[in-house]
């Protein structure tokens, strides 16, 4: 397997090195080891930088602001944000100009295109994902929120929950059935909904880590437009699995990266609270860094395919139980290196919710105890460890399907 870059996309790395080297201070760390006000306040001037230079819809097509540029290239962009410590946008960023926009690109008509992507694009309007419910989560198939044609509207009804950043945004992109007599992966339609609407109630809930990010998010008499629906009506299933193979070959790419940075911190944290000598603290570094190694080749092997455009198969489950579960286990080391120490947070804690803290962090308390509590909520997003190991048996192993009610 030939695991180097073409030398277009190499020239492309050299500009974007250049506009990193032109942009950030000399003597930046990564945006993880500013305080939280400044951190909020770099990553907004930030975000308009890349806007303005093209690189936040660098592969979309340039009559909708766009670079035309290929995956590869947007890959490489990937890496080196990674590698410098700086974000791609702000966190909102992921559903509108990741997710939903190239969604738009691939299924929406001519009209949603020219009418939204500007607007994703400058900021204007910031989206969250209306997927999970209190009893489809994992099995999302079994989603109960309906919507029902009147007139020239949808009527929708219903609840999502784990709605990131809901509290923060203008729209919401639903699932909701709009056919009961289907079987439950069809009738489904993929909905734009406003969320400033009588309608629709957002209701915050803390996490255990003390951040306020999931949402509750209630429809009861919702409306949006009946031409805001992307790729047909009840075809909604086939929208929302394209949808979320968009990130695959991103985090293929960058993950191994941010991983790499928190076993380099970690290694440092053993350093400081002097168990960098003991034996058994050396060898669990040692598993951690093989782990991160296993996983950059495991990224490697799913970046191929989804370059190809290969639809996402059983390597996005290998990948996402593979993270998940090893990040539970660096976090549980560095709680052990720090001891009691772990118990009383101080520092400031990680902006994220999710993955890893920010490049840069500092080695605090508070940065390895809220980081530990967020690796629990990564074998339960995105998919649990239960349903991918599940998708392994039945799929790629041919075990009997597991027994349902």
């Amino acid at each position: 397997m030939d695991i180097s870059y073409p030398p277009e996309t190499e020239a492309f790395r050299t500009e974007i090195k250049g506009f990193l080297a032109e942009a950030l201070p000399t003597d930046w760390k990564g945006i993880g080891a500013l305080d939280e006000e400044a951190a909020w306040a770099f990553a907004r001037d930030w975000r308009r930088q890349l806007a303005e230079r093209g690189y936040l819809s660098l592969t979309w097509p340039e009559q909708y602001g766009g670079r035309g540029l290929s995956k590869l290239h947007q890959v490489v962009l990937m890496e080196e944000l990674a590698l410098a410590g700086v974000p791609f946008g702000l966190p909102q960023d992921t559903f509108g100009v990741k997710m939903l926009a190239n969604t738009l690109l691939r299924w929406g008509t001519e009209e949603q295109k020219s009418h939204f992507l500007p607007r994703i694009l400058s900021g204007e309007d910031t989206w969250c994902q209306g997927y999970s419910e209190p009893d489809a989560g994992s099995d999302l198939a079994s989603l109960t929120t309906r919507a029902v044609r009147d007139g020239d509207e949808w009527v929708i009804d219903g609840q999502k929950v784990w709605t990131s950043g809901a509290h923060h945004c203008d729209w919401i992109f639903v699932l909701a059935r709009t056919n009961r007599d289907a079987s439950k992966h069809r009738g489904i339609s993929f909905l734009l909904v406003p969320l400033d609407q009588p309608g629709v109630e957002v209701r915050p809930f803390r996490m255990m880590s003390g951040q306020l990010h999931f949402n509750e998010v209630f429809f009861n008499g919702a409306r949006t437009r009946a031409d805001l629906v992307v790729g047909g009506v009840d075809n909604g299933w086939t929208v929302a699995q394209s949808l979320l193979g968009v990130e695959r070959g991103e985090e293929a790419a960058t993950n191994p990266i941010l991983f790499r940075a928190e076993v380099e911190r970690l290694v440092e944290l053993a350093r400081q609270y002097g168990k960098d000598q003991d034996p058994v603290i050396r060898q669990r570094i040692a598993w951690c860094w093989s782990k991160v190694e296993i996983m950059r080749y495991l990224g490697y092997r799913i970046l191929t395919g989804w370059l190809k455009g290969a639809e996402p198969g059983p390597e996005s489950s290998i990948a996402k139980l593979y993270w998940s579960e090893y990040h539970t286990k660096v976090t549980d080391l560095a709680m052990d290196i720090m001891g009691l120490h772990g118990q009383v947070p101080e520092g400031r804690p990680p902006l994220r919710t999710y993955r890893t803290d920010d490049p840069g962090a500092a080695n605090s308390s508070a940065s390895w105890s809220t980081t530990y509590l967020i690796a629990r909520s990564g074998t339960i997003y995105a998919g649990t460890s239960q349903v991918q190991r599940n998708i392994l048996a039945e799929k790629v192993l041919g075990l009997p399907r597991e027994p349902r009610p």
